[in-house]
């Protein structure tokens, strides 16, 4: 089973390998997204990272990029006492860049400087992590080649209640936007005297060592045994009120792909100016119209909706926009008729159609594709599905200001351990 990942996504490939009960691994390769970033010598085929993921009977057994970057299991370990250890067991050994991440793990637990418990929670750490950047992922290619189980074998995760948990922390992530980007962001310090006067002085000190300018997210999420959602969320509104500065991921690391010049292009367009996406969206419903904007504005999505669809034509034209929802029957010009003739035109080849159709028959879909569509979608349609179409076609979007504080409303019952004194009362609460 191989394919792209414009053709299916990575929820659905998932939901394949556990009901077919497949034994295996999962190879997946990101593609720098050319034409939303203006890198157009990094074409759709530039390989970016890559991963692979370890399956048994339909189960998650690890987890892992293709680097085997070990680095990544000194974070893990270290929440145990164990990176020192760890680091002398990698410089020991003339053989020691031929072994691998999971090979070193089950080393420590070998000689007992891990629990198995503590093993399997940094398995479950490694899976949580690579599902949440695949699973944001639009861009790439797979592979799943069946063969045996990775053996020893420590844990195994179902993977219906793993993307449950994770498709939920990716909806709330982009919610972070245009604040909190990405994991790989590091923190650093921009205005001190103001973060003492908001932290106590044991949490200031604690927190000062992991805002080196050094240190990212994702890193700080392994060393505190927290999630990076929860991690980005106690932070959020120190970097919101500019007491905190993010830097942008270094994309030269290997496996990214991408030289220096062109980062500092490829950094330009990560701004919520340029990042967003347009929608149009094309239905004589007023209903469904209004449903669209209803859903798609408060991600950041540029949504533009229309009932006429030759008056539709030369908007399309016009705005040029990322992704098109067409209804199929519209009189005089119908989706399907929409579809073909956009198609026909060079600067509309690719891009992403869904036709908003009342029926889901077997001859709709047929001849969906025959006139080029991307995918469809049945009408009623449920707003978490429309928001998943768009993700999948459109990538991500951002929140506004505005809306973004309130997500501090809702804390995780995971808590980490960061204090803030709230500008509108003495008390001091921990902050998720």
């Amino acid at each position: 089973m191989q394919g792209k990942l414009s053709e299916i996504d990575i929820r659905s490939i998932l939901q394949l390998i556990a009901l077919g009960q497949r034994t295996g691994e999962l190879f997946v390769e990101a593609y720098l997204p050319a034409r939303k970033y203006g890198l157009e010598r990094y074409g759709s085929t530039d390989p970016g990272r890559s991963w692979f993921v370890f399956f048994n009977n339909g189960q998650i057994v690890y987890a892992t990029d293709a680097l085997n970057n070990r680095s990544r299991l000194k974070d893990y370990s270290r929440r145990y006492q164990g990176e020192a250890i760890l680091t002398r067991l990698m410089s020991g050994s003339s053989t020691a860049l031929n072994v691998s991440e999971y090979e070193y793990l089950w080393l420590l637990l070998e000689n007992r400087l891990l629990t198995p418990a503590q093993s399997r929670s940094i398995i479950h750490g490694m899976v949580h992590e690579t599902l949440f950047d695949l699973l944001s992922l639009h861009q790439g290619s797979f592979s799943f080649a069946t063969g045996p189980a990775l053996s020893p074998q420590l844990t195994a995760l179902d993977i219906s209640s793993q993307l449950t948990r994770m498709m939920k922390q990716v909806q709330q992530w982009k919610q972070l936007y245009p604040y909190i980007q990405s994991p790989e962001q590091c923190l650093a310090i921009a205005d001190i005297a103001r973060l003492q006067g908001l932290l106590s002085n044991r949490t200031f000190s604690k927190f000062s060592g992991f805002a080196d300018g050094k240190t990212s997210i994702r890193q700080i999420a392994r060393y505190l045994n927290r999630d990076m959602l929860t991690v980005a969320r106690a932070i959020y509104p120190y970097i919101q009120q500019g007491v905190i500065h993010l830097s942008q991921p270094d994309f030269q690391e290997p496996g990214f792909g991408v030289d220096s010049k062109v980062f500092s292009s490829y950094s330009r367009y990560l701004t919520p100016s340029t990042q967003s996406s347009t929608i149009v969206c094309v239905d004589d419903e007023a209903s469904v119209r209004e449903t669209v904007q209803t859903t798609l504005k408060p991600h950041g999505y540029a949504v533009t909706a229309i009932a006429d669809p030759v008056d539709a034509l030369n908007l399309i034209i016009r705005l040029q926009p990322d992704l098109i929802l067409c209804n199929s029957g519209i009189p005089p010009l119908d989706g399907y008729e929409m579809c073909s003739m956009l198609r026909q035109s060079k600067a509309f080849r690719c891009t992403p159609i869904v036709l908003l159709t009342g029926k889901d028959g077997l001859m709709e879909r047929v001849r969906a594709r025959l006139v080029g569509a991307t995918d469809y979608l049945t009408k009623p349609f449920r707003e978490s599905e429309l928001l998943m179409l768009v993700e999948k076609y459109a990538g991500l979007g951002y929140a506004k200001p505005s809306q973004s504080v309130t997500l501090l409303a809702d804390p995780p019952d995971d808590r980490l351990q960061i204090e803030r004194t709230d500008a509108s009362s003495a008390s001091t609460t921990p902050l998720n």
